[in-house]
């Protein structure tokens, strides 16, 4: 995802959909519709009220999970 930090920072300000992980609760997962069938995800998790950045990466599905919120 070199180069790719605006695309990364508007994933995570203007999401399409949030869900929460099913194998761990604090973590969350943000999903921004880039073409037809095709989503970029960064995973964040949340620790001691903080919040990080663990990957992004473009995906064509999007996983389980409690949805959040969606657009």
């Amino acid at each position: 995802m070199k180069g790719q930090e605006k695309l990364v920072q508007e994933t995570l300000s203007q999401p399409d959909e949030i869900r929460r992980s099913r194998s761990d609760p604090n973590v969350y997962l943000f999903y921004k519709l880039q073409r037809p069938k095709r989503w970029l995800c960064a995973i964040i998790r949340k620790l001691n009220g903080d919040g990080f950045l663990i990957t992004t990466y473009p995906t064509d599905a999007i996983k389980e999970g409690e949805i959040l919120w969606q657009k």
